[in-house]
């Protein structure tokens, strides 16, 4: 089931510190689980069409709920990268209704108990899925204008931290994504005070109540996404999270620092051959550095990706086009 740590040749392309191995290829499944795995490091080099195929596999060989949300959430993940955020909506729409309708109190299934305080795997496992199906509705929340569903969303996935107790820092994933989504919010709708910066141990304050450090909740979450992110197994997060970094000190007004990051984060897109976010940082490096390359760079991006099976939303397609 979800990985709490690297264990495997599948595990750590998915979520270690080899993600560029899947553009050279990877192992035969064995089952659901490392399908889900291999969709999910395919996925992370922008091998769209291989990917989807993988996910299919997995979906049609498990009936396990958790599982299959997180195969859909995937699926969501993989369309809301290049763009289409309403149809993505729909993938993780599904991946709620398999894990939200029947999330048990922590601790109440297969012989724990609330009250015992005792949280066990089935717990967490469905947890993990939880807080994908809900940041990920979030996210799509963000891409059709709606910052203010997003934010209620995000306000249900900190619950579930919550309520994982000592063992939440098994989701260490979930909860870096939790950091980009917030930060997101906070970009799409500035001054709004729909997310408050988080407080310095990590904890998300919610609307309202006070915090520390910056002022900048934008940058305070993307900060703290990197800062988690430097303490995973998974390369791949952690240049995302320079990546949004960069975005939120571009927004601050902090253009020479979202230059250096952006710089040092297309390096390492380029290295550990993750296409998807080598285009995002060459879009955003077309505007905060014109004289980068970075609008050539994002067109040879979108060429590569649409071969792979994956067409980015374009003008066109936001007028209307099927």
């Amino acid at each position: 089931m979800p990985v709490l740590e690297v264990n495997s040749l599948l595990a750590d392309t998915a979520f270690g510190a080899t993600p560029g191995r899947a553009a050279a290829g990877l192992p035969t499944p064995g089952d659901s689980t490392e399908s889900w795995l291999r969709a999910v490091a395919l996925g992370g080099v922008g091998r769209y069409a291989a990917a989807r195929t993988e996910l299919r596999r997995a979906r049609a060989g498990t009936t396990d709920p958790v599982l299959r949300s997180l195969t859909h959430s995937l699926g969501g993940s993989l369309l809301r990268q290049l763009g289409w955020h309403a149809h993505a909506a729909v993938a993780d729409g599904r991946a709620a209704a398999l894990v939200l309708s029947a999330t048990p109190a922590p601790g109440a299934g297969a012989g724990g108990s609330a009250a015992s305080g005792v949280i066990l795997r089935s717990d967490i496992a469905r947890a993990e899925a939880v807080c994908d199906a809900l940041t990920g509705l979030a996210a799509d929340a963000l891409g059709t204008a709606r910052p203010a569903l997003a934010a209620r969303l995000l306000q249900r996935c900190r619950a579930q931290f919550d309520s994982a107790g000592d063992e939440s820092s098994a989701l260490w994933r979930q909860r870096i994504r939790l950091h980009w989504v917030s930060a997101e919010t906070a970009l799409s709708a500035p001054g709004a005070g729909l997310i408050a910066a988080p407080e310095p141990d990590g904890r998300n304050p919610l609307p309202g109540e006070a915090a520390s450090g910056t002022s900048d909740p934008a940058l305070a979450h993307a900060e703290m996404a990197l800062a988690l992110a430097e303490n995973s197994p998974s390369q791949r997060h952690r240049v995302k999270s320079r990546l949004l970094v960069a975005a939120a000190a571009a927004a601050s007004g902090d253009l020479d620092r979202s230059r250096r990051l952006a710089a040092e984060t297309v390096r390492e897109c380029r290295e550990f051959e993750l296409l998807p976010l080598r285009w995002a940082c060459a879009m955003l490096r077309s505007g905060v550095d014109p004289e980068s390359g970075g609008a050539a760079e994002a067109a040879e991006c979108a060429r590569l990706l649409e071969a792979r099976g994956g067409r980015l939303r374009s003008a066109t397609d936001l007028l209307g086009r099927p």
